[in-house]
């Protein structure tokens, strides 16, 4: 409570501090002007610099989200029986995953959420250091630093040193470049990770968008051995099925590290809405509406790379993912800001490392109407 004067107690405006201190900035927030910038094109704003899905929800998804809307009582974190055999039956059908039982699942409240508390809800602490891909989503380091752990970003299998590492992210096809790591890099790092007692988590949210390479996940046995010891994957609905709004995933994998995370979230009442769980059981029985939606996204690639490439960018990596990795061999801002000028927002490369400072992240996700229009303007440059 405020004192007399009215002012807080001093405690209140050091746990502010503490926050903005031991987080980075949003690094969208530095898009800004560019935004402004692009939506006073005369044609409008073609937004490319976030994935989010602008195609409609399947019907039989809403259909089952409607017919579970009366839910009075509480969800249980763990799901229902239902849901938690449609993940595995998903699992085992497009996944190759085997010796998988109810302790190997749990639904998850999006994955951005589980991304951002894995490493504290598997009790990495202090003076410990999360491994993140040299190129990646600034969510895996935002996880580590809420756990108060360290970070390194690298793609090498490290030797042994140091480091006290309980935890390796992967992500593969990556966001944003599009990178599709083949089955022996990743045996190579559970390999490395087992050795040392450290746990994988594999980010597969865009498992279903490989285009010039063959993904895997971690759950197969030729990647894991047979085994899901110390293996975690990370599953999303949002860009699988147009469910980015119904906040809707899993995680999968090693059942010992599962329960852990089932009694942490427990606690912390994290659980999957009633309503969400109907419409994953709904999406996750369904491979058609995922063919639909990856011919539409495959389409509007070949349009927008075509683009590019004739303003003069050239692609790098993009085997997979929603996202083209580009570049004109100029600051990213600099070609952040060419675009903007011709109503196209696309995200700087250094938002995800400074690896990144040279290329842009150009995303699939937007209408067939307005890539059209991004071919239209780059070709009238």
């Amino acid at each position: 409570m405020p004192g007399r004067s009215g002012a807080p107690p001093p405690h209140v405006g050091l746990a502010a501090q503490s926050v903005s201190r031991r987080l980075p900035d949003f690094p969208w927030d530095r898009l800004a002007a560019y935004k402004e910038r692009a939506a006073a094109h005369p044609d409008g704003i073609v937004d490319l610099s976030i994935g989010t899905p602008v195609d409609p929800t399947p019907a039989a998804v809403q259909a089952a989200l409607s017919a579970a809307a009366d839910a009075p009582g509480y969800p249980t974190v763990w799901g229902t029986p239902e849901l938690r055999a449609s993940i595995i039956a998903y699992l085992q059908r497009r996944w190759s995953a085997v010796e998988f039982d109810d302790d190997c699942v749990l639904p998850t409240v999006g994955s951005k959420e589980l991304v951002a508390s894995l490493p504290a809800q598997l009790g990495v602490a202090t003076g410990q250091t999360v491994l993140v891909p040299e190129i990646a989503y600034p969510t895996y380091v935002v996880g580590a630093l809420l756990a108060g752990a360290d970070y390194l970003a690298t793609d090498s299998t490290l030797a042994a040193g140091p480091l006290d590492v309980p935890l390796v992210w992967v992500n593969s096809p990556a966001n944003p470049t599009g990178r599709v790591l083949p089955a022996a890099h990743l045996r190579k790092v559970i390999a490395w990770a087992r050795e040392r007692g450290a746990v994988v988590a594999s980010d597969e949210c865009y498992l279903e968008y490989a285009w010039e390479a063959e993904a895997v996940s971690v759950l197969d046995p030729a990647v894991n051995g047979g085994s899901l010891e110390s293996v975690l994957a990370v599953h999303s609905l949002s860009k699988r099925s147009n469910l980015a709004g119904y906040r809707a995933a899993f995680v999968a994998g090693d059942p010992r590290l599962v329960g852990e995370l089932k009694e942490v979230r427990r606690h912390a009442g994290l659980m999957v809405s009633a309503p969400v769980q109907a419409a994953m059981l709904a999406a996750l029985g369904d491979d058609v509406h995922v063919e639909e939606q990856r011919e539409r996204y495959g389409r509007r690639r070949l349009v927008l790379r075509e683009a590019l490439e004739r303003a003069g960018f050239r692609i790098d990596l993009s085997q997979g993912s929603l996202y083209l990795w580009a570049t004109r061999g100029e600051p990213a801002m600099s070609s952040v800001s060419w675009l903007a000028d011709r109503g196209i927002l696309v995200a700087p490369g250094d938002f995800y490392g400074p690896a990144g400072a040279e290329h842009v992240r150009v995303a699939l996700t937007a209408t067939d109407e307005r890539v059209a229009a991004v071919a239209d303007r780059l070709r009238a440059t």
